[in-house]
């Protein structure tokens, strides 16, 4: 295993951050989108040929002319956030402690087409709980890092910064910050760092060490799915006959999912091809919004076209994309699907305090069958009555209670 050696004082200093996005760039993106040249209209009448042309229309129209990156700039300023070095590549994030001395310090673990402006709306509401209903006793001391390549940590230049490296960082940052013991959360890419860093494997031969600091992690996208049962979605083969409903449910979201994952195929073998993700702002749009039909149906198209905001409005989710088009990350946030050899969805061999909280309109619903076998120390499991992929960012009050609850065994 590598290990993260801290090389200087120097190096480990933490330097406080503020986002200053000179107006320019601004400018020179809304002048961008304005000269956008569009494809003809989809043959379809629906989204089975990708985002439509309706859709990234009234997305330009607004980004162009009413949008307001000031908003967000100014937003995201009001938290504290910092740079350091790990592993010789610069990390950002925010770092909020409670006013709670006794909260427990908690890493949160943002995905892909993500970043740390996925958990910011969690911000308040874990770290003074009391402010909102709750009470000290479930307070967080909350820090929100930037994967490499993505927003404002640094970029690669060299390979090797797959999941299990980042979950090493993590933990570096965390013990850095001066914790002794802590937790850790994460959906997407985020699920997957949280199952590295407590020690988790796609193999049960090769486990990884887990930190005695880390005392347990919550999940809303779990590996839960056996890999003989992965492989057979993938290969067409037949599933065994004695499957739930529920696990054969499962099946057929994870297959339906990966019919629609080509991006995955596109970013995990030919990343760097993907130039028009750093030079077209509405080709890089199009790209972020294609991430999963259910986001796109129920949130992202009907908040453009209709007017009708759910979980996400629209300037949520120009914020994000405003995000990637500003620190040029199209293609170096990319790069982590060109790092990972792994699957999405398998049992990664996990025996920390795990928490699994299955949102409705997740890709796949996480049998509490399948949850019980990959987890054997499974602490909560819970199946909400709303959210989907992107829950902290969909429903933060809800996906904050899912936290307090499913972690507070281990205070």
């Amino acid at each position: 295993m590598a290990v993260m050696a801290e090389k200087s004082t120097e190096n480990a200093a933490i330097r406080p951050f503020k986002i200053e996005t000179p107006e320019a760039e601004l400018d020179d993106l809304r002048a961008r989108v304005a000269a956008t040249r569009w494809p003809e209209r989809e043959g379809v009448d629906d989204a089975s040929q990708g985002v439509q042309l309706e859709t990234m229309q009234a997305l330009a129209r607004y980004w162009q002319t009413e949008y307001d990156w000031r908003k967000c700039e100014a937003r995201l300023n009001a938290a504290p956030q910092f740079i350091t070095e790990i592993d010789e590549l610069d990390i950002h994030f925010v770092h909020v402690r409670s006013r709670h001395e006794d909260a427990l310090p908690l890493v949160v673990c943002h995905g892909w087409p993500g970043s740390f402006i996925e958990q910011m709306k969690i911000v308040d509401l874990l770290t003074d709980p009391t402010a909102h209903g709750g009470s000290a006793s479930d307070a967080f001391h909350v820090v929100i890092p930037n994967m490499p390549g993505y927003g404002y940590s640094g970029k690669p230049a060299t390979t090797g910064w797959d999941p299990a490296r980042i979950a090493r960082a993590w933990v570096v940052l965390m013990k850095r910050l001066g914790y002794e013991r802590f937790v850790a959360a994460g959906g997407d890419w985020g699920g997957i760092l949280v199952d590295y860093m407590a020690g988790g494997r796609d193999a049960p031969s090769s486990p990884e060490p887990v930190p005695p600091e880390l005392l347990g992690i919550h999940t809303n996208f779990p590996g839960v799915f056996p890999p003989d049962i992965d492989k057979a979605i993938q290969t067409g083969g037949a599933q065994p006959s004695d499957l739930s409903v529920d696990e054969r449910h499962a099946i057929e979201q994870l297959g339906a999912a990966y019919k629609h994952s080509a991006y995955a195929v596109q970013l995990g073998t030919r990343p760097q091809t993907m130039y028009g993700l750093d030079d077209s702002p509405v080709g890089l749009a199009a790209y972020l919004l294609d991430h999963d039909p259910i986001s796109y149906a129920k949130l992202i198209s009907p908040a453009f076209v209709d007017g009708v905001e759910g979980g996400l409005t629209r300037d949520d989710i120009l914020d994000n994309i405003t995000l990637f088009w500003l620190t040029n990350t199209g293609v170096s946030s990319s790069k982590l699907y060109w790092e990972y050899s792994g699957s999405f969805a398998d049992v990664r061999n996990v025996t920390v305090p795990v928490a699994v909280s299955v949102f409705p309109d997740e890709i796949f619903h996480a049998p509490r069958s399948w949850a019980e076998k990959a987890y054997p120390n499974l602490i909560h499991y819970n199946e909400v009555d709303r959210g989907g992929h992107f829950a902290a960012w969909e429903q933060p009050e809800l996906y904050a209670s899912e936290l307090r609850a499913g972690l507070r065994s281990l205070r």
